[in-house]
């Protein structure tokens, strides 16, 4: 059954400069479940205990947390090919800090922590290489996280639009590109009211700074855009 998902997780970076046929001894080796869920299934639960690194092979889903008020913000969209659990799986206390939810019917596939760092039975000549990329991809997430607090700790919601608006501007390297969620997702992830988000849209647009259309989005006025931010 995992070799329908072949062409995803050769796309995955925990797999990354690993051959086909590598991959494929390596998946009998580590050993990975795969477990499906419908629409608004919890595919982990906040304070549970998480011993498994997930990645996500089909549908699409929400890393979510709730503040003390109950709020709910948005930390992470996950598509097919994206990697969740990997910063606290390796901890002491390895609980999962939010909670993981389907957007649509979706699939996981969990890869024991101990099959990732442990002795391989196999000796798997590519071991060694899913070592060295998990560390990358901790590390990269930290920036993440480190972004989205940046983005937290802005207190326009314009600045907050803005600051958005380039790092994506900074990850195409064009003025021109598709967001990475829907609207109601990029007002959590932001943690601003979505009409708010929307009707400050609108005047960005007619300000000329941006134009966008459904997920569609343009720069205009680069130099206006960042002082937004500053």
């Amino acid at each position: 059954m995992l070799q329908s998902y072949a062409p995803t997780l050769a796309k995955v970076t925990l797999f990354a400069g690993i051959d086909s046929a590598d991959l494929t001894l390596m998946l009998g080796c580590l050993e990975p479940k795969l477990l499906s869920y419908q629409k608004n299934d919890f595919i982990a639960v906040a304070g549970e205990k998480f011993k498994s690194v997930g990645i996500m092979v089909e549908g699409e889903a929400v890393v979510i947390k709730e503040n003390a008020a109950g709020n709910r913000v948005v930390m992470d969209l996950l598509k097919p090919g994206d990697i969740f659990g990997e910063v606290v799986v390796f901890a002491e206390d390895s609980v999962w800090p939010g909670s993981v939810v389907a957007q649509e019917a979706s699939k996981a596939l969990f890869i024991p922590r101990q099959k990732i760092i442990g002795q391989c039975h196999r000796i798997c000549p590519r071991h060694r290489e899913i070592i060295r990329n998990m560390l990358k991809i901790v590390s990269e997430k930290a920036m993440l996280l480190n972004k989205k607090v940046e983005y937290l700790t802005i207190k326009s919601m314009r600045g907050k639009i803005s600051a958005y608006f380039l790092d994506q501007y900074r990850k195409f390297g064009q003025a021109l590109f598709e967001l990475p969620m829907n609207r109601n997702e990029m007002a959590d992830f932001l943690n601003v009211s979505r009409p708010s988000m929307s009707r400050e849209m609108g005047r960005m647009k007619e300000e000329g700074i941006i134009d966008f259309h459904l997920a569609s989005v343009r720069i205009i006025n680069l130099e206006a855009l960042k002082k937004m931010v500053e």
